[in-house]
């Protein structure tokens, strides 16, 4: 089962809102196997060849340009807090969540109102290029009575691609990095890839039954300009 591929498209036109605060972010210390520090956290990257990754219904790009190329400092960007997670915006960057996102709860008639399709969503000025976060509970990535408290709860990496990678996409790059939060280090998820035209980098976590998605998309003919700010968007999503 995979995600549903309005995480990965481009917006329609915005819902002016005011921007939000900011403080906080990642400091790069090197590129090729992109180590960097959050809040301090101790962050340890497990590389992985795409020939143990590939979910089967992904395919490898020839490109010699589909390695990954690092991440850029955050620490100036404004800084997004969500229900159980936090998130960098790219400078510029507008809130787009439509109005009905925000009505969640209860109607005056008692029924329980249309659960919120993003838990967070960004788009450039153009609206081009779109950064969202979506909440799903884990057992439905994953039928379980459990409840999952980490990503691995649901699958290894190679496993989770065909979750969180569209069939027939062209995948570039499968990881797992963690991040030590508290007194536990906590792991999430990422992959990078191409389908219909776009260029996503994806970032995924865990925690208390929730995953966390969060979704950095521009067109393919982008990404070499902006691929670097948007990579670092997406790998700034932080549970907390």
């Amino acid at each position: 089962m995979a995600l549903p591929l309005f995480l990965y498209l481009p917006s329609m036109p915005p819902n002016q809102n005011p921007p939000l605060t900011s403080h906080l972010g990642l400091r790069t210390t090197g590129a090729s196997c992109w180590p960097f520090s959050r809040r301090a956290a101790i962050i340890e990257f497990a590389t992985v060849t795409l020939s143990l990754t590939l979910p089967a219904s992904a395919k490898v790009s020839s490109s010699p340009n589909a390695a990954l190329d690092g991440i850029s400092s955050t620490r100036s960007w404004v800084q997004f807090f969500g229900d159980g997670f936090y998130i960098r915006v790219p400078p510029l960057f507008e809130d787009i969540m439509e109005p009905e996102d925000y009505s969640v709860g209860q109607t005056l008639y008692g029924d329980k109102a249309k659960p919120k399709m993003f838990a967070a969503r960004f788009a450039s000025p153009d609206r081009s290029e779109v950064l969202s976060v979506v909440i799903q509970p884990s057992n439905k990535l994953k039928i379980t009575f459990l409840e999952a408290k980490d990503i691995t709860d649901i699958g290894s990496l190679k496993e989770s691609a065909k979750i969180f990678v569209p069939g027939g996409a062209n995948l570039y790059a499968a990881r797992t990095y963690r991040i030590k939060e508290k007194e536990a280090l906590r792991t999430y998820y990422f992959y990078e890839f191409e389908i219909d035209g776009q260029h996503i980098a994806l970032a995924a976590g865990v925690d208390s039954g929730k995953a966390f998605i969060a979704g950095a998309t521009s067109p393919q003919v982008k990404w070499e300009n902006d691929g670097i700010k948007l990579r670092s968007a997406a790998l700034s999503l932080t549970l907390l």
